[in-house]
């Protein structure tokens, strides 16, 4: 317990900015990605279709369809190179990576539509990993909305439970009523079905994006 109530004491929270427009033209194209949370078993992942967008964008879809907070630092990894969200403080000069906001998706992605993965990291105390899995260009229904979320399995874990080791500790003792650390996890928690996922509400909250 004492590792979730350091966690909720001191969030490493980035103020929000407003990204910049890419200066590139953006793709008509639709992009189909598979994102799931790695060293998890069973796997808790998410299928999405969005328009093009920027890695700002991505980052946000990521947030809200896996039901994380976005109240830490996070990273995308992609072919070598690192892209995140610069401090608005100017705090972080020394880090080597590029910023997200103006990077469009269909420029990373390649044109023929070849599977490829990159890796999405959120909260680097816990060390929440992401796989994201393109898995190409569906064609585009008139009679559908984007972006959409498809579908997915499994409740995002709780914020600053530990990573994925803390996890598995915390679906333990709120599985056992006789553990003792019991009543005060679900206490910090409140109440957590783990096997929980609405793809509609994650739609929902997409299209918040702005």
């Amino acid at each position: 317990m004492e590792r979730l109530q350091a966690g909720i004491a001191g969030p490493d929270k980035r103020s929000p900015k407003k990204a910049k427009e890419p200066k590139a033209k953006k793709s008509d194209l639709l992009f189909q990605f598979k994102i799931t949370l790695l060293d998890i078993r069973p796997p808790i992942w998410r299928r999405i279709q969005i328009p093009d967008c920027t890695l700002a964008d991505l980052h946000e879809y990521i947030q809200v369809t896996f039901g994380w907070w976005n109240s830490h630092l996070h990273q995308f990894e992609i072919d070598g190179e690192r892209y995140s969200q610069p401090s608005p403080d100017g705090d972080d000069y020394e880090l080597d990576f590029k910023d997200e906001a103006g990077i469009l998706i269909s420029k990373l992605l390649p044109k023929s539509g070849e599977r490829t993965k990159w890796i999405y990291e959120y909260d680097f105390g816990d060390g929440w990993r992401h796989e994201i899995l393109f898995e190409g260009f569906p064609p585009k229904d008139p009679k559908v909305k984007y972006p959409l979320c498809l579908e997915g399995k499994r409740a995002c874990p709780p914020e600053d439970c530990g990573g994925p080791w803390g996890y598995a500790n915390f679906l333990d003792v709120i599985a056992n009523p006789k553990h003792e650390e019991h009543a005060e996890m679900l206490e910090w928690s409140g109440p957590f079905d783990p096997e929980a996922f609405d793809a509609k509400k994650a739609t929902r909250e997409m299209r918040k994006v702005e």
